[in-house]
């Protein structure tokens, strides 16, 4: 069982796994291999989408997300779960920008810059 490490061909994030397991998912996924995360991603894509999307047109709607940020990977994938946990709760209402802009933060006045 030998391990290989694989780029994420949406987020671009790297994990190490068997050749088994890269072809699995390249297998499900159009030829492309996903992380868990983009995966998973998809696979809610599928089966929530108003439109009936297959497999392949879900992995490049994913991609195309994916291309919007240009930051670290990991900070697409804390994201993305972010978005995803929001989905499954039902919480669509919230989005990236609501929310990071409905929490106010001020320094008290007793506080002091050194």
């Amino acid at each position: 069982m030998e391990i290989e490490s694989v780029r994420c061909e949406c987020c671009g994030l790297k994990e190490d796994c068997t050749q088994d397991y890269i072809s699995d998912v390249k297998a499900k996924f159009d030829g492309k291999w996903l992380c868990g995360l983009c995966s998973e991603a998809v696979r809610d894509e599928v089966s929530r989408s108003k439109k009936q999307f297959d497999v392949e047109e879900a992995v490049k709607a994913h991609m195309s997300f994916c291309g919007n940020f240009k930051s670290n990977p990991a900070f697409r994938v804390a994201d993305g779960m972010r978005q995803m946990l929001r989905r499954r709760s039902g919480d669509l209402s919230n989005t990236r920008n609501s929310s990071s802009s409905s929490k106010k933060f001020t320094r008290s006045a007793s506080t002091k810059l050194f």
